[in-house]
């Protein structure tokens, strides 16, 4: 299969792409259009009920599969390879573990409004960088059941396509970047545009 990568994606290394269940796709279009089929199917489930332990590492690993597990073998495993984001492998587990108490707390004492808790956890959860593939995707619907669950509607996301290059893909992209840097206004504005 031809994977060509947008910008700001993060390319599969060999034994990785060789976990890739459906044989018949050719090309990276496919392959999107496949996941996105999963993806969906994993969302009717996740906003189809409460899930107590959203905020855990073994909730996000059984999301990830839910809405990767038809794609990739190797779904709801935290990755082991490095990659050109995200932690050190073996900081995967304790990263996530502090990402969802710290979101925890802030809910508990509203350290910072609903929107802003949310958008901060899915830029720390595509940061951390969990699994091989799909961490935006899966840090999108991650923040979205969090609202969901306290209330909120999801967020719009730009309204547009985030997986294709394009100009909503490039303003997430410049919106993660200043958040990198400390600055989460960009987000928080991207997130509900």
């Amino acid at each position: 299969m031809n994977l060509d990568y947008p910008p700001g994606a993060t390319p599969l290394d060999p034994d990785e792409a060789a976990g890739l269940i459906p044989r018949h796709l050719a090309n990276h279009g496919q392959l999107n259009e496949w996941e996105m089929v999963n993806i969906l199917a994993g969302e009717q489930w996740a906003f189809g009920r409460r899930h107590p332990d959203l905020l855990s590492n073994e909730f996000i690993c059984r999301l990830y599969k839910r809405m990767f597990g038809d794609t990739w073998r190797w779904a709801g495993r935290f990755r082991t390879t490095g990659k050109n984001i995200g932690v050190e492998a073996e900081r995967i587990q304790p990263d996530l573990r502090n990402l969802c108490e710290d979101a925890k707390t802030q809910l508990k004492h509203q350290s910072y409004p609903l929107d802003e808790i949310a958008a901060r956890f899915s830029h720390r959860l595509v940061a951390i960088h969990p699994f091989a593939n799909g961490n935006g995707r899966l840090s999108r619907t991650a923040a979205d059941l969090l609202l969901v669950q306290q209330g909120a509607p999801r967020f719009s996301w730009g309204a547009g396509n985030l997986v294709a290059d394009g100009d909503v893909r490039q303003r997430y992209l410049a919106a993660l970047r200043a958040a990198d840097a400390k600055d989460y206004g960009p987000l928080l504005v991207f997130v509900r545009s």
